[in-house]
């Protein structure tokens, strides 16, 4: 059976724009079913009434994200170099370069999970939990924990697919993900009366879903994959660790961000660390369109530079930008709107409901800043420039961060973290922007100095 996807590079001919809204409205849709898991175990478990169980979700859900940050970054080493290699046309070497990176992505995952699971209890006291809130946060998490290895697989697996250009089975991987929770979730935790115990075990079953149906479209539908021998291997090892090191620590830097929100909340009592919790998940799935540009835009990316259209390469970033502004706008509309219905859905009160409330109202509009940020991290890492994105996300996580929060929470309280945490983008933001930019006027110049750039 031949592959159904075209041998020729899906990217390099059309407009960049249509690429970029049809990858992105397609990644929006599959990422949003990965992040619906945490929202659905965050709403069911609100629904039992106790705010102990709500904050521990909002503490492992911190920890958790640290895993889910290498995955995301490991990807975009497989969607990088695959995606230039079917640029330059060469299939047989994304193939070696898909069965590579999920070898490699299992491994790193792996190693990962071992490494951080003896220090489960030591890390969750370190982000301010105490007491029963601390015992049920290491009970979730020790579910959780070890289900990084499918979660990365699956992230992995949905990246080679849209590498491909095959956004609709990419969609399907994570989607199937979302499928499953949203039928185990209240299964489990309110029907059967798992509670926290359920929410844990639908969240892994999810995770394993995202493997054979990721499977299943790489190998049956495209066979995009052959199974590297260990000197394939040491040769991967060098190109993927090169991209994907840098964007780890670039995805990092977001949940070392919001560790740092999350022990400033902490001083202010459980009721405003749960509000905080339901912040953190309704961020992704608000705004789940930035968070899937930037990988949506890395094979548009990555295919043009290996075809050498730098034309195409400042049009895709051009009109990345565009679908961000447009989004941020509508979504900050309808967040002001609803935030009072948002907090209710979640059972907010006191403290926890006027911390949603104000992120809804006058936080969310600074997410611009972010997405912009994005799309240079999306140029960055596919141009050959990582490190750059893992300076400037850095420098957000921190300089962005922690002295806006401290002075925020010394004059506003609670509140007054949140309006830091908004507030330390912008400048980062900017700065991205400006980076991007002259990343690829020397791309283009030194390409023309070669002759090599596609006129």
């Amino acid at each position: 059976m031949p592959p159904s996807s075209p041998a020729s590079p899906t990217f390099v001919t059309g407009s960049t724009l249509k690429h970029v809204i049809s990858m992105t409205a397609t990644g929006s849709i599959g990422l949003a079913a990965v992040f619906l898991v945490d929202v659905l175990n965050l709403f069911y478990i609100s629904q039992l009434g106790q705010k102990e169980l709500a904050a521990a979700v909002g503490y492992a859900g911190t920890l958790v994200f640290f895993l889910t940050s290498l995955a995301i970054g490991l990807s975009i080493a497989a969607t990088a170099l695959a995606s230039r290699a079917l640029g330059r046309g060469e299939r047989d070497q994304a193939q070696v370069i898909a069965g590579a990176s999920l070898v490699l992505m299992a491994v790193f995952m792996g190693a990962a999970v071992a490494l951080i699971y003896p220090w489960l209890a030591h890390l969750i006291a370190l982000l301010g939990a105490t007491g029963d809130t601390a015992a049920l946060a290491l009970r979730f998490t020790h579910w959780v924990v070890p289900s990084a290895v499918p979660l990365g697989l699956g992230m992995c697996l949905a990246a080679l697919l849209r590498s491909l250009g095959d956004a609709r089975r990419a969609m399907y991987v994570t989607l199937g993900a979302g499928a499953v929770s949203a039928v185990l979730d209240p299964l489990l935790i309110l029907g059967l009366g798992w509670g926290l115990d359920g929410a844990a075990t639908a969240t892994v079953l999810a995770r394993c879903s995202m493997v054979f149906i990721g499977l299943h479209a790489l190998l049956r539908v495209h066979r995009l994959f052959a199974w590297p021998t260990w000197r394939v291997l040491r040769n991967t090892l060098q190109p993927f660790l090169a991209i994907g090191f840098p964007a780890v620590l670039t995805q990092v830097a977001t949940p070392v961000g919001n560790a740092f929100v999350t022990a400033a909340i902490a001083p202010f009592g459980d009721n405003a660390v749960a509000g905080w919790a339901v912040i953190v998940r309704l961020i992704p799935v608000a705004f789940v369109a930035l968070f899937a540009l930037s990988g949506s835009v890395g094979p548009i990316l990555g295919q043009n530079l290996g075809a050498r259209r730098f034309d195409r390469l400042r049009s895709t970033v051009r009109d990345s930008l565009k679908v961000t502004l447009v989004y941020v706008l509508v979504v900050w509309l309808l967040m002001a709107v609803g935030s009072g219905f948002i907090a209710t859905a979640f059972g907010a009160q006191g403290e926890a409901r006027e911390l949603i409330v104000f992120f809804c109202v006058f936080v969310a509009g600074s997410f611009f800043f972010n997405g912009a940020l994005f799309v240079a991290n999306a140029a960055f890492n596919n141009l050959g420039f990582a490190f750059y994105s893992t300076a400037l996300n850095w420098g957000r996580a921190t300089l962005g961060v922690a002295p806006f929060i401290w002075i925020g929470a010394q004059w506003f309280g609670a509140r007054g973290v949140l309006a830091g945490y908004g507030l330390g983008v912008v400048v980062f933001g900017v700065v991205g922007l400006w980076l991007s930019r002259r990343v690829l006027k020397r791309l283009e110049r030194e390409a023309t100095s070669a002759g090599l750039a596609s006129r």
